[in-house]
């Protein structure tokens, strides 16, 4: 299979150097998708994880060498630093082999498009002011999480679909989330309506969307722990939310991850 090629890619939330990463479906989805400009939006080495036990397996590794290999050979690699790697926000306008470390960033789209992208724990009144409470919370998702492996052995000996994600059904049965991943989106929404921009990008709440709000567009790029989503833009300048799925068998023309289109 040829590689998918865009103009820009977003990814956020891989998580590197906890167990909840999912590196090899991060790898596969390096490996078949290109960019002219690739966006590692926040929580990309997870600090929090590593200051309590250290785990960095092989493919971890092999995912930075990955990025790195890809800053080297003709991408433009911009690391917006998160919440779980907040200390990377120090270096902001350095390069690091090739991979410039912004707080934040204007990105304009082919179609003249501009949208501020940033990680977006900013605006988690949370995150920001109790952050003792943001770590429990953050333990309890990793608790899910690793339920959530064994629940998708037992779901594919029954043969039922084994991509369930038992903490993104609890964000939807818990009313108090589902009201703070709105609270959330309308609150970065709120910040840039006095600025000359159509939108925002961001991660940080592990929620992959694409929606408009008002005049401006709101897009999450989801994360690589549960639902393994990217922000993919054309060479037009339509924007694509994409769900990807490692493929052990090998891809034929129609086997086409599902997507979810915004021109």
């Amino acid at each position: 299979m040829n590689n998918n090629s865009y103009r820009t890619i977003w990814i956020s939330d891989l998580h590197l150097g906890s167990t909840q990463c999912q590196a090899d479906v991060l790898l596969d989805f390096l490996k078949y998708n290109d960019s002219e400009k690739l966006y590692l939006v926040g929580d990309i080495i997870d600090f929090w994880s590593l200051s309590k036990k250290m785990y960095w397996p092989r493919d971890h590794n092999t995912v930075i060498q990955k990025l790195l290999r890809k800053a080297r050979h003709d991408t433009q690699v911009i690391y917006i630093p998160g919440n779980h790697d907040e200390n990377v926000r120090d270096y902001d306008n350095y390069v690091f082999g090739d991979i410039v470390v912004k707080n934040s960033d204007i990105h304009t789209t082919a179609d003249g498009k501009k949208f501020l992208v940033i990680h977006g724990d900013e605006y988690d009144t949370i995150a920001q002011c109790y952050k003792w409470l943001a770590k429990i919370g953050s333990e309890g998702y990793d608790f899910l999480i690793w339920i959530n492996r064994f629940l998708r052995i037992i779901r594919r000996w029954f043969g039922l679909q084994s991509n369930f994600s038992l903490a993104a059904y609890v964000k939807f049965k818990v009313k108090n989330v589902v009201q703070f991943i709105s609270d959330y989106e309308e609150s970065i929404v709120s910040t840039i309506k006095d600025r000359e921009l159509d939108g925002v990008i961001c991660g940080h709440i592990h929620h992959a969307e694409m929606k408009q709000i008002g005049a401006f567009l709101y897009i999450n790029t989801g994360d690589f722990v549960e639902s393994c989503t990217a922000i993919v833009e054309h060479f037009n300048g339509t924007l694509e939310l994409v769900h990807w799925q490692k493929m052990e068998l090998p891809r034929i023309d129609n086997d086409i991850p599902e997507v979810k289109v915004l021109g």
